[in-house]
């Protein structure tokens, strides 16, 4: 895994190539949902029990353009930190 998160991030795309217009999972939903009331819409590293977040979910939200790399954490640099995007606010209200 590389240690910067200023990578592309791509749609989510099907099998045709089309954008994938599927809804948030429960867990992504879940994780956006905390960034609501976040200043900036910080998205939590951590769970409600000291969990870290399933880097799958951080990923796929970034795929789907509900996250955004905030800033590259220099004390652990393979932890993503992300903010909420304009599409990850709606995503989260479904």
């Amino acid at each position: 895994m590389p240690a910067s998160i200023e990578t592309d991030v791509a749609s989510a795309v099907n099998d045709q190539g089309e954008e994938s217009s599927g809804g948030a999972t429960a867990g992504q939903k879940n994780w956006l949902r905390r960034g609501l009331e976040q200043p900036g819409g910080k998205l939590p590293l951590f769970d409600d029990f000291g969990q870290k977040i399933s880097e799958r979910t951080v990923r796929s939200c970034l795929e789907k353009g509900w996250a955004e790399p905030w800033f590259n954490n220099p004390l652990k640099p393979n932890w993503i930190v992300c903010k909420l995007t304009e599409a990850g606010r709606k995503a989260a209200a479904d």
